[in-house]
């Protein structure tokens, strides 16, 4: 692979990757956790491109991605569902109200949280917090906690009044959409780019750096309308289309996304 493929490589999966990770850590998703995620992924294609190849094997998929054998073995076995590894479920935050639910420094010996001054001891929740999360400075945790309802602070001490820590809102249907739908893009583009050009699938997209923000509104309002005008007679189409014979049906979709300067993200090229 050309250093230059690599930089593109990269800029584009920071361009996808990006958006990914503010969900993750908006929904308190831990580093470590994340990264098991990627190399489940990597593990699950590889074994795809290496069946393709006529080699999937254990060793193939390992040098494939560059992982050691026992690694492969490991997250080939793994479902995404396990449970089993705590320490990469969960993220410092929850460890944290962990800590100081079981252990005596911070509880009572019936496991009610005590309450904790913010430094100055070894049962301070600044302790708590060195022990139970790693490197995160003692305020950046407790405005983490107190942002979620978990803590509260009176008289310059720290109480723990909610023991589920919650850190985001993302409803769970629009997180399934998140994924079905970024896939389908995604895939679309990938198959593209190896496709003839004869058998490329449509996707294409309009777009000005230069329209004047007094016209913003109305173009989202005219986009919607007209984009759900289009939708609702493919969708009349396709069901007029339909089959009920399982063994001769195929799943196709086509979606329409407006899209605007996001202030969270650094560029939008």
């Amino acid at each position: 692979m050309s250093d230059n493929l690599l930089t593109i490589l990269e800029k584009a999966a920071n361009k996808m990757l990006r958006p990914l990770v503010r969900v993750m850590l908006r929904n308190g998703v831990a580093c470590g956790s994340f990264e098991e995620m990627l190399r489940k992924a990597y593990v699950d294609e590889a074994f795809i491109l290496a069946g393709q190849e006529g080699k999937a094997t254990i060793s193939a998929v390992s040098a494939k991605t560059g992982l050691s054998r026992k690694e492969v073995k490991r997250l080939t076995e793994k479902q995404l569902t396990s449970t089993s590894d705590s320490g990469q479920k969960y993220n410092r935050a929850i460890r944290v109200i962990s800590g100081w639910m079981n252990d005596t420094r911070f509880s009572t010996v019936d496991g009610v949280p005590r309450v904790l001054a913010m430094e100055g001891s070894e049962n301070a929740f600044s302790a708590l917090v060195k022990d139970y999360s790693g490197d995160i400075p003692t305020r950046a945790m407790f405005d983490l906690l107190e942002k979620s309802g978990c803590v509260e602070k009176h008289n310059d001490k720290v109480h723990l009044v909610s023991h589920a820590y919650v850190p985001g809102n993302d409803p769970v249907d629009i997180i399934n959409i998140l994924g079905t739908d970024s896939r389908e893009l995604m895939e679309t583009i990938i198959y593209n780019m190896s496709c003839g050009a004869e058998q490329r699938r449509f996707q294409r997209k309009v777009s000005t750096h230069k329209l004047a923000s007094s016209h913003v509104d109305e173009f989202q309002k005219y986009a919607s309308r007209r984009s759900q005008t289009l939708l609702e007679e493919l969708d009349a189409w396709l069901n007029e289309h339909e089959t009920q014979d399982k063994n001769d049906s195929q799943y196709v979709s086509l979606g329409i996304n407006y899209y605007q300067n996001n202030p969270e993200s650094e560029d939008d090229a």
